[in-house]
């Protein structure tokens, strides 16, 4: 976890904030637990139509995927794209390695999914139905 969130997801975030996301890449909106602060963590693109699919690497202990819990509403950007809002929840029962093989469709995703799968320590699988 240490190493992506403390060398990883600051590097994809600069690249977001000097408009160069890093294909592959994307941005996802939760709003926290607590705070009620809008909340941005950079994530493996994983739109398919109007499905957005994540895999969390620390499943349901994830800050974001406790967000999304309490709050489902959300909002993801992919490169080159606007943001677009959607409703999220944790698919149980889903397989994540199998998640991760079908939304890897470019070598740019796979390259994402293939880093993040490296600090897997309990996967989940979330999807957001997109707003049309």
């Amino acid at each position: 976890m240490g190493f992506q969130s403390r060398l990883v997801n600051p590097v994809v975030r600069l690249a977001w904030a000097l408009r160069l996301p890093i294909p592959g890449d994307a941005l996802l909106e939760t709003t926290g637990r607590r705070s009620g602060k809008r909340r941005r963590t950079p994530v493996c693109d994983g739109l398919a139509g109007d499905v957005f699919w994540l895999v969390s690497q620390r499943g349901r202990d994830a800050d974001w995927v406790r967000d999304l819990t309490a709050e489902p509403r959300v909002r993801v950007r992919v490169s080159g794209g606007r943001w677009r809002a959607g409703t999220a929840h944790v698919v149980a029962g889903d397989d994540p390695a199998a998640r991760r093989q079908s939304i890897g469709t470019t070598l740019a995703r796979r390259l994402c999914l293939a880093t993040a799968a490296l600090s897997d320590a309990d996967p989940v699988t979330v999807r957001i139905d997109l707003d049309p």
